[in-house]
């Protein structure tokens, strides 16, 4: 199998126990990595330097730690850290959340099989606080032609569980800075620059939702985000007239339903 590069943020609100519980969660996995690069978004807690400093010290030439002066937010700090990813392969991994033992084994088998393959992902399942309690699942479609359709309403990739070609990214621009939809711009600039996708019809990750998941997604300041992408999506030709203004307000009536509605709406509608 090809070797395949690790790639996590972490900032200082992360909690250690949650940082540590990921990495052990790549560590242990059935085809292990040869690089694990960590980029430390900001100045971090001296407990999450401590979890970083013992890993460092037990195993010297596998961590690279890329230390940003500020906090930049998610999309600047990924797109450095790709830099710094020798591997063409690179699973991206969030660093509260735990992968499944066997999924970089079963990603990797999947670019074997199809020599075409660009980026793909699978089905994550969702957890508050335990991971033995899951709380919904976000499942996402898995043929190529499905993907590209499912992109016109919704994020069709679970960011967490994606393991792509640096090459691909890179090649249309990589992250941009666009707070909470990085990864569903980067796949539609992926889609439109003929990129081929896939997702594993399985869960890959547990991911570590919390209690305030819903609450992140309404307000006036997360309306402007979707506006402002639906917008760019339009712009770039990827959407029709029809499909942004659709978007646009469904989206946006969601984001401005009580949280209590809209937090039904996420688990009965869109989570299965």
């Amino acid at each position: 199998m090809k070797s395949y590069s690790v790639l996590m943020s972490v900032y200082a609100k992360e909690q250690p126990q949650f940082l540590k519980l990921a990495i052990e969660s790549i560590l242990n996995q059935t085809v292990s990595t040869n690089e694990f690069v960590i980029v430390c978004d900001g100045p971090l807690t001296q407990a999450l330097d401590d979890v970083l400093d013992s890993y460092s010290d037990k195993y010297k030439s596998l961590f690279k730690f890329i230390r940003l002066p500020q906090n930049l937010g998610l999309g600047p700090a990924l797109q450095e850290g790709i830099r710094y990813c020798n591997n063409e392969l690179i699973a991206r991994m969030d660093s509260d959340d735990i992968s499944c033992l066997t999924r970089m084994q079963r990603q990797l088998q999947l670019f074997d099989e199809d020599e075409k393959l660009d980026f793909c992902s699978g089905h994550i399942a969702e957890f508050d606080n335990n991971p033995q309690d899951i709380v919904a699942y976000r499942r996402v479609p898995c043929t190529h032609s499905e993907i590209l359709e499912y992109a016109h309403k919704r994020n069709p990739m679970n960011h967490m569980a994606v393991m792509y070609k640096k090459s691909k990214v890179l090649g249309v621009g990589g992250y941009e800075d666009i707070k909470g939809f990085e990864d569903y711009f980067l796949w539609v600039k992926m889609l439109q620059n003929r990129c081929r996708a896939r997702n594993i019809d399985d869960v890959l990750v547990f991911a570590r939702v919390g209690n305030g998941m819903s609450k992140r997604r309404g307000g006036i300041k997360y309306l402007r985000q979707i506006a402002y992408l639906e917008r760019k999506f339009y712009k770039m030709g990827f959407l029709s007239q029809k499909e942004y203004i659709f978007n646009t307000i469904v989206r946006s009536s969601i984001c401005l339903m009580p949280n209590d509605i809209r937090q039904f709406i996420y688990k009965s509608f869109l989570r299965i």
